[in-house]
């Protein structure tokens, strides 16, 4: 089993909202999940992105990989911190 932290779809038609969850590479999208880390809110001014933060850490140390998306916003929520 490899783990990823990935977004999973949430909220209404047309009103996306996303939960930061760690789940099976192999379980869909909007599937079975095994812990949610946090939110991702696109439609926000600007578009609000959490995330728990040793929850996080627990999840990378054990090898999950963050998908592509989650990866970018991790890394511009930590630039946004320092700045």
């Amino acid at each position: 089993m490899s783990v990823v932290i990935r977004l999973a779809r949430a909220g209404a038609k047309k009103r996306p909202f996303y939960h930061v969850v760690a789940t099976d590479s192999r379980s869909p999208r909007d599937g079975r999940f095994i812990e949610n880390i946090g939110t991702y809110d696109p439609t926000a001014q600007p578009a609000k992105f959490q995330v728990d933060e040793a929850r996080w850490a627990h999840w990378t140390q054990i090898g999950a990989k963050p998908s592509e998306t989650v990866g970018g916003l991790y890394k511009k929520l930590k630039t946004d911190a320092k700045a």
